[in-house]
C-alpha cells in the first residue's frame, strides 16, 4: 500500500514538474531578429540643438537618414541635408545669413537618425534577440552607431530598450523580454547620432556597414555611393 501511494505521488509530481517546465517554456518563447532589409525599413529622425536640447521629430525616409541597402548588407553614414538654410548649417568664413550651408560649412543639428522594424502586439511576452554582423566602420568619434530593441508603450509615451554600441567589425547581439501586454509596440534596428554634414564634406566623416549573421563581407559601400543619392 505504501509503495503504492509512493508512486502516485511521484506521478503527481513529475506531471507538476512536466506542466511548470510547459509554462516556463511558453512564458520565455524566444523571437530572433537580424539585418533584414524586407522588415528593417522604416525611419525616424529626431533633431536636436547643438547643446542637445530636443527639437523635434518626425518619420523620414531611409536615405534621408542616411541609410542604403545593397541585398541586405546596410551602410549608415552621417546624415547630410542639402537646405543651405542657417537653420541646418553655421554661418562661418564671412557667409552671410540666411543660407550657410556649403563646403566647409559645420552643421547646426545634431541628427538622431533611427532605422528600424516594428512589430504591434504579436511579440508581447517574448524574448526578442536581435544579431547582425558589423563588417567595417570607417566613421570618426564625430559620430555614434547603436543596435537597439525599444519596447514602447501603447502610447509611445515610454519604453525599455537594450541597446549595444557598434563599434569594432564582428558580430553583435542584444536581447530584450518584451512586457507581455499586446497593446506595445517592439521596434529593433539602428541610431545614428551625429552633426549633420553639407554632402560634399562626408568623406572624412566615413560609413559603418552592417549585414546579417554569419555575412562574409564582399564590399564596402562608400561615401560616394550616399553622396550620388543627392
Amino acid at each position: 500500500m505504501m509503495r503504492t501511494q509512493g508512486n502516485v505521488a511521484l506521478r503527481a509530481l513529475l506531471v507538476l514538474l512536466a506542466l511548470v517546465s510547459f509554462g516556463a517554456a511558453a512564458a520565455q518563447a524566444q523571437t530572433d531578429v537580424t539585418v533584414d532589409p524586407a522588415l528593417i525599413n522604416l525611419g525616424y529622425m529626431n533633431v536636436f540643438d547643438l547643446g542637445g536640447n530636443y527639437q523635434w521629430g518626425s518619420g523620414w525616409g531611409i536615405g534621408d537618414l542616411t541609410a542604403v541597402y545593397s541585398g541586405s548588407i546596410l551602410t549608415l553614414g552621417p546624415n547630410t541635408i542639402g537646405d543651405p538654410n542657417e537653420y541646418w548649417y553655421q554661418c562661418v568664413g564671412g557667409v552671410t545669413p540666411p543660407n550657410c550651408g556649403g563646403p566647409g560649412a559645420p552643421g547646426n543639428k545634431i541628427m538622431e537618425a533611427n532605422l528600424y522594424a516594428q512589430v504591434d502586439g504579436a511579440l508581447a511576452g517574448q524574448t526578442v534577440t536581435f544579431s547582425g554582423e558589423l563588417l567595417s566602420n570607417t566613421m570618426t568619434g564625430a559620430h555614434t552607431v547603436k543596435a537597439f530593441i525599444k519596447d514602447f508603450a501603447p502610447d509611445f509615451s515610454s519604453f525599455v530598450q537594450s541597446v549595444v554600441v557598434l563599434s569594432a567589425p564582428g558580430p553583435f547581439s542584444l536581447s530584450l523580454a518584451a512586457i507581455n501586454d499586446p497593446a506595445r509596440h517592439v521596434q529593433w534596428g539602428f541610431q545614428t547620432t551625429g552633426v549633420n554634414v553639407w554632402v560634399t564634406d562626408l568623406a572624412p566623416f566615413g560609413t559603418m556597414v552592417v549585414g546579417p549573421d554569419g555575412t562574409v563581407s564582399s564590399e564596402t559601400m562608400s561615401w560616394g555611393t550616399i553622396k550620388a543619392l543627392y
